[in-house]
């Protein structure tokens, strides 16, 4: 996860401009965030928070938000960005998805997981995130994640860099991405990341029997 935390250490800012040059984006992930969250305030557990322009919007909702993430410098930059919107984040915790355990179970209404699962390259990994998500929910309680499809990757490099998408074949075949793969002089574009294929997300989320799942592809 060396890669990935210092990714983000170094992209930091860009990752919150990120949504402003996306804004349908952000616009239609927190109409999904309101759909399915209460209208009052909960607590909300933020896994891969990155520098929290989600987490500090439901924190201007009321919701008491908790922010996980593994890059200390994206944490720091959602202090900064908490105070200048004055809005009060209820922590911000360095960790990782795969282990929650400075929480205690049942703690919170609502978990995010909004990074972590295109990240973690190994099932076992991703397994082991959701089944941590689940631990520390409420009963009741709602995981929304996200997940990036097998072929985004591919729609980015044809319209970014088409230069490297004849080798990466076994890109499709395993949706593990490293950084590596893209041809030298190329642009690297992401870190090491799993790209998903659809019949595996519900299978994935429904291994903690929950009680309904559901999927909406954006």
């Amino acid at each position: 996860m060396e890669e990935i935390e210092q990714f983000y250490d170094l992209n930091t800012a860009s990752e919150w401009g990120r949504l402003d040059r996306h804004r349908t984006e952000f616009a239609v992930t927190m109409r999904v965030l309101h759909d399915y969250i209460p209208t009052q305030p909960v607590d909300i557990l933020d896994v891969g928070s990155g520098p929290g322009r989600y987490a500090i919007a439901l924190a201007r909702h009321g919701h008491r938000v908790t922010l996980v993430d593994l890059s200390k410098k994206s944490l720091d930059y959602a202090k900064e960005q908490a105070q200048k919107a004055k809005v009060e984040l209820a922590g911000c915790v360095r960790g990782n998805a795969v282990s929650l355990s400075g929480f205690e179970n049942a703690t919170f209404s609502v978990v995010l997981l909004l990074g972590p699962l295109y990240h973690l390259q190994s099932e076992t990994e991703r397994r082991q995130a959701v089944r941590e998500s689940r631990r520390v929910l409420k009963s009741g309680g709602i995981i929304l994640a996200s997940f990036i499809t097998r072929y985004a990757p591919f729609r980015w490099a044809a319209k970014n860099d088409p230069s490297w998408m004849p080798s990466n074949r076994q890109l499709l075949e395993t949706g593990v991405f490293t950084p590596s793969m893209v041809p030298q002089g190329a642009d690297r574009g992401f870190t090491n990341a799993y790209f998903a294929s659809l019949s595996e997300v519900k299978p994935l989320m429904e291994q903690e029997d929950f009680e309904n799942s559901r999927l909406d592809w954006l």
